[in-house]
């Protein structure tokens, strides 16, 4: 196990960006010989605001709950395959809040060294990097980051690890 790096999270939100992200982070764990964990963050903060300005009703809220914690299952379990095919166990961690909130608070509880990411969406005002919760959750957590980018490369990566 390296000293350098001894434990990874992925955070997963559904994006291909964010598969990407969970590649890589298998091929970086199962080199370093580190724990690797896989964190989706389903965000009852925005549905909140979204029940209190009126857009989704009470009923709306639980059925989109509902379908957001079925998404969690779905990625947490595709990217725990993804380990598996290259015999690497992964921690998965299904948590509900604000994203940046969970995340942050996720690395400080596990002790994590590197949180790797997908690449982040692009900016097209101040607004959206102000509410981006990924990109805060980046900015605000006590460990390294990683950002994952070029899909070739990931793919070539992934394909070539035993």
């Amino acid at each position: 196990m390296s000293d350098i790096i001894r434990k990874i999270l992925v955070y997963v939100d559904g994006t291909e960006h964010a598969v990407l992200a969970a590649h890589y982070a298998v091929c970086l764990s199962k080199t370093l010989d580190a724990e690797l964990s896989a964190l989706f963050v389903v965000n009852t903060q925005a549905l909140g605001t979204l029940v209190r300005s009126r857009i989704f009703l009470e009923d709306e809220e639980m059925e989109y709950r509902n379908e957001l914690n079925a998404d969690a299952e779905r990625y947490l379990h595709h990217v725990k395959a993804i380990g598996q095919e290259k015999s690497l166990d992964i921690t998965l961690l299904n948590e509900s809040g604000s994203v940046s909130g969970e995340i942050k608070k996720c690395v400080k509880e596990n002790d994590i060294d590197l949180l790797v990411i997908g690449e982040l969406s692009r900016i097209q005002s101040r607004r959206d990097q102000f509410y981006d919760e990924t990109e805060r959750a980046m900015r605000s957590v006590p460990c390294s980051v990683l950002i994952v980018k070029d899909e070739d490369r990931v793919w070539e990566m992934y394909d070539r690890l035993k």
